[in-house]
């Protein structure tokens, strides 16, 4: 079965954990062992080198020849209780003379061996062995030799603890560890579950918001409780949400408008020519609605051009050739082109009498922005109003302004203006042939230019659309072209 993310997390840390414990276990077996046998060891050594002490101080009032048995077991048993171990006396052969053992004593049958006798003479013997069989079990031995001040080696002092203590110790030990380990275990995994839980938690809700989209439900969201890694993930998942229903809602919108825009000219053109075809219409009238049709194709023509333009800009493959352009006279030509539709409306256009406003812009998409915006303008502006034309130069940005006289827009619509198919509902009683698509296409080609445009109203006065573009200078109409010159230098490279 294959694991979740918790199970995985939380088996994870529970391996580490139990590796974490079952290793400090072990060095803390070890190094408590370690320090029970030196401390053992130390206790020895110090005892009996005690004992030798007195030992050759009887052996010395006794001129060398013997040692008082009496006087020197009572010291024995002595220092036999304090260290718990036993204190024997041996010759130079190894030969018991005195021990400090109750009962039935075996170092009396036994004698040590050579070997040991050698090592204990050349210095203090450390070893953990039965002592040729002398013990049953293991017990730790410690040797000094009995020396003369002229060097004379006389015997040997042993004194012998039982090992069977230190595994008691280590059993005490490991017993205190492994209970209080599992107390420990508990509480931490009850800590490591409860935080797996928390960690994991909004990653399975994300799961779950996950399907959800998939389906078309864009609708769930995954509750911040913190404003660590998995805070910001949930932040910027909710995010993407709010972008995904977003843009779901603007390809419904997108969809059902174009639909719309292509179904009405569509209906009317079939209509129309089926008028004709079967005779409905009469031959004088067919001049009349074959006009009408012709309209309507231009539409379509211009509603296909304006997606093309769209989904060029959007895909990034809308190249834009900047060069120095003098806007007011993009301006001026725009406005010669509406100069009919102007005198039917009787209108006045203010601001033509400025002089040169240069720029940096691509003229073509340039004049396609001038175009929109006059024409929107000439649509909605009212009868005997007027149009208003308005340049501000403040260092490399250039503010060109595009005002009519008018209704305008509430402020409930004026932030949808550049939304793509929009309309107001007076725009759609006056604007009959637009598509809705004039004035997003103006904001993208201004991005493109990193320009900004923005549109102010005041409803039941004015309305004007404000947007900036560079200024042509020398210093970077120099930069401008010297790129270009480094382009084609670079381009004829590639063509040799």
């Amino acid at each position: 079965m294959q694991k979740n993310l918790f199970s995985k997390y939380y088996s994870v840390c529970v391996a580490m954990i139990l590796a974490s414990i079952a290793i400090l276990g072990s060095v803390f077996i070890v190094l408590t062992s370690s320090y029970f046998e030196e401390e053992k060891y130390s206790l020895l050594s110090r005892n009996v080198g005690q004992a030798a002490e007195m030992t050759m101080e009887n052996i010395a009032e006794n001129d060398y020849s013997y040692v008082t048995a009496s006087t020197v077991l009572n010291g024995y048993s002595l220092l036999s209780d304090v260290m718990d171990a036993d204190l024997f006396l041996v010759d130079v052969n190894g030969k018991t003379l005195l021990c400090t053992e109750t009962g039935s004593c075996n170092h009396s049958l036994y004698s040590i061996d050579d070997a040991v006798m050698s090592e204990v003479f050349g210095g203090e013997f450390r070893t953990v062995s039965k002592l040729n069989n002398i013990y049953q079990q293991s017990h730790y031995i410690v040797g000094v030799p009995l020396t003369t001040p002229t060097g004379e080696v006389l015997g040997a002092v042993f004194a012998a603890a039982s090992a069977g203590s230190l595994n008691d110790f280590i059993t005490a030990m490991l017993r205190m560890f492994v209970v209080s380990a599992f107390v420990a275990l508990i509480l931490v995994f009850l800590c490591v579950l409860y935080i797996t839980a928390r960690m994991v938690r909004p990653i399975q809700k994300m799961v779950v918001a996950t399907e959800n989209f998939s389906r078309g439900d864009f609708t769930t969201r995954v509750p911040v409780d913190s404003f660590d890694e998995l805070g910001r993930l949930a932040m910027a998942f909710n995010n993407m949400a709010e972008s995904l229903t977003t843009m779901e809602s603007t390809r419904r919108s997108f969809i059902a408008n174009v639909s719309h825009e292509l179904k009405t000219p569509m209906t009317t053109i079939g209509g129309f020519i089926d008028g004709i075809l079967d005779g409905t219409i009469p031959p004088e009238r067919q001049q009349h609605y074959l006009k009408i049709v012709s309209d309507e194709v231009k539409r379509l023509s211009r509603l296909v051009r304006s997606m093309l333009d769209v989904a060029k800009i959007e895909a990034g493959e809308m190249e834009i050739n900047l060069s120095p352009v003098d806007i007011n006279d993009v301006v001026l030509r725009t406005v010669f082109t509406f100069e009919q539709r102007i005198e039917d409306k009787h209108l006045e256009i203010r601001g033509l009498d400025t002089e040169k406003v240069m720029i940096l812009a691509d003229i073509d998409l340039i004049h396609q922005v001038i175009y929109n915006l006059i024409d929107n303008a000439v649509k909605f502006v009212n009868d005997g109003g007027y149009i208003e034309l308005s340049y501000n130069v403040q260092g490399d940005m250039t503010y060109i302004g595009i005002k009519n006289s008018g209704e305008g827009i509430s402020k409930e619509e004026v932030t949808h203006v550049f939304d793509r198919f929009y309309k107001t509902d007076k725009s759609r009683s006056l604007d009959k042939t637009g598509v809705g698509l004039g004035l997003s296409i103006v904001r993208s080609v201004i991005n493109l230019h990193s320009g900004e445009i923005i549109a102010r109203s005041v409803q039941g006065e004015y309305c004007e659309f404000l947007f900036t573009l560079k200024t042509a200078n020398a210093k970077n109409t120099q930069a401008l072209l010297k790129s270009r010159k480094n382009g084609e230098a670079a381009r004829g490279t590639e063509h040799k």
